[in-house]
């Protein structure tokens, strides 16, 4: 028997761009263990890159930024797959640096709403406008990043929006707990090889220094965040909700690793 449980179960899972995205990741390792897979991509040349990808899986488009595209989406769904949803999976996230990257404390507002509307507000619609299609015992799972903590100056405004992503985790386990038992999580993984993260000035020196600060000196996988997602989206994780779930391979316990130190002071 399938240790994960998820055999013939319903995925929907938002965000898919490339072969690289954790999106991707997370399909393939729920296809491996049985489940029906739903994509919803941004664009129509997404959808084809996904139909590609996942040839057997359903297909749609969704632009989160307007709300009635996930009504939209939802109804097509509900018409064309129908329910239960066993799972959600939310791994989309949007920085519009429309004139460049900028000190903080300089962050241009229109550029912060639009990366909180798609980023972080997104999750609470998806889970609002899908609640009806939802098991019962459903679960929703994020992807957010393994500190919101730490002042990454080539990451802008983008780690407080993970924050306030991570936040809404617990806020919708209660508010979801007065009609269900769905279960909202997050994964959390270090520093990725993404066509995403490939975009975010300087991030080759920072994927090359988490390696170092690795424990076991090898960057994080893709799959390793998609194996986490897939537990957390399986009635194996049922004890856990509003949580996040740091997979950084032991990254945050490491930065005075004595090889990073000796590089630095000689």
């Amino acid at each position: 028997m399938d240790f994960l449980n998820l055999d013939g179960k319903k995925i929907v899972i938002f965000g898919l761009a490339n072969k690289k995205s954790v999106a991707c990741g997370i399909g393939r390792v729920l296809v491996e263990a049985g489940a029906e897979v739903i994509h919803v991509v941004r664009s129509m040349e997404r959808a084809r890159t996904a139909k590609k990808l996942f040839p057997e899986s359903p297909i749609f488009t969704c632009d989160v930024e307007e709300e009635d595209n996930i009504i939209r989406v939802r109804d097509e769904i509900a018409d064309q797959v129908g329910g239960p949803i066993a799972g959600l999976v939310h791994s989309i996230a949007f920085a519009n640096y429309s004139e460049g990257l900028k000190p903080f404390h300089e962050t241009i507002k229109k550029d912060f709403l639009q990366a909180v509307d798609v980023s972080c507000f997104s999750l609470i619609a998806i889970s609002n406008h899908f609640k009806d299609l939802l098991a019962r015992d459903g679960s929703v799972v994020t992807i957010s990043i393994s500190t919101t903590k730490m002042a990454a100056e080539n990451y802008g405004y983008m780690a407080p929006i993970k924050a306030a992503l991570e936040s809404s985790l617990c806020f919708l386990a209660k508010s979801f707990s007065s009609f269900s038992q769905v279960r909202f999580n997050a994964v959390c993984p270090s520093l990725l090889k993404t066509s995403a993260s490939a975009g975010i000035p300087g991030y080759v020196d920072s994927y090359l220094y988490a390696e170092k600060a690795i424990l076991r000196k090898k960057a994080l996988k893709t799959s390793e965040a998609a194996n986490t997602a897939a537990f957390l989206l399986s009635p194996r994780s049922s004890g856990i909700t509003g949580q996040c779930l740091v997979v950084d391979a032991g990254m945050g316990m490491n930065y005075f690793d004595k090889e990073i130190v000796t590089g630095v002071v000689g």
